[in-house]
């Protein structure tokens, strides 16, 4: 089998779940151990069917040789139920380091030790919650659908939330705003409503708090200079809440305002705002 061959059967984006409904014949492959610099951490596992994969423990030749292993075991042709891999000039890579790899096959067993990690790391995903589904709401609720998020879009309108990803949570209520106040700290919070005022309100009780890790707004120079006039003469708020609010949302460095691009900024944005709040939070 090519190497082309061997991977057209990726599955991105997918719950392990629905793989395994369509695959039940599969291999388990985790990460056991690692020395050195590696792609990816211990822990980190995939799935192979004979036509399929799920997940990735890291690309490259190291993982199109667990790959083929893995698909020895299948056939009954061979493999070994442990590797150990060097990651260096042997298999043409350049990493330096050294991975250990399991392989099993999925049984029952198997299947009930992944459906109990998954909640476990799903409890520990960092919380997103989305304010409008609208255009950019709902591009961004599909580039944050892969990430290791708990992602809830919050709307007003019960048509808007239509089409999101099946992973993503949904809450349709009368008054967003009164939300804020239950998130958990260290949350990220991306306003994007059909109202400006509604926004501002949002943003308000958002910037209340000094314990989230990003407060977003979309919007233009206009939109920032009108909120914080709003915040301090109306909305008993202060200008150095300011510092703490990202407005506009995805950055300026890249001049495109389709939906799309703006998600992608502004993905980047959050993931980037969580890790520094997480270090923040563990120094």
């Amino acid at each position: 089998m090519t190497r082309r061959e061997m991977l057209s059967g990726f599955v991105p984006g997918s719950d392990f779940r629905a793989f395994l409904a369509l695959q039940p014949e599969a291999i388990l492959i985790e990460i056991s151990g690692t020395q050195g610099s590696t792609p990816r951490e211990t822990g980190t596992f995939m799935l192979v069917s004979t036509g399929s994969l799920w997940g990735t423990i890291g690309g490259g030749q190291f993982e199109f040789i667990a790959i083929g292993n893995a698909r020895e075991l299948l056939a009954g042709t061979g493999g070994r139920d442990v590797m150990d891999i060097p990651l260096g000039p042997e298999i043409g890579q350049c990493c330096g380091g050294r991975t250990q790899l399991r392989f099993r096959p999925v049984t029952d067993a198997v299947r009930d030790e992944l459906d109990r990690r998954q909640e476990s790391e799903a409890g520990r995903r960092p919380e997103v919650y989305v304010f409008g589904a609208g255009h950019v709401g709902r591009a961004l609720a599909a580039a944050l659908a892969p990430l290791p998020l708990s992602v809830t879009v919050i709307e007003t309108r019960q048509g808007e939330l239509a089409n999101l990803p099946v992973s993503t949570k949904c809450r349709l209520v009368p008054m967003p705003e009164a939300l804020v106040k239950e998130m958990s700290a260290g949350a990220a919070l991306v306003i994007l409503t059909h109202d400006h005022a509604l926004d501002f309100l949002i943003a308000r009780e958002a910037l209340v708090r000094t314990d989230l890790a990003y407060i977003g707004m979309i919007g233009s120079a206009t939109k920032q200079a009108t909120f914080a006039s709003w915040l301090s003469r109306e909305a008993g708020g202060e200008r150095s809440w300011l510092e703490r609010l990202t407005l506009p949302i995805g950055g300026s460095a890249v001049k495109d305002k389709r939906p799309e691009v703006i998600a992608a900024m502004t993905a980047a944005e959050i993931l980037t705002a969580l890790a520094a709040y997480r270090d923040r939070s563990s120094s």
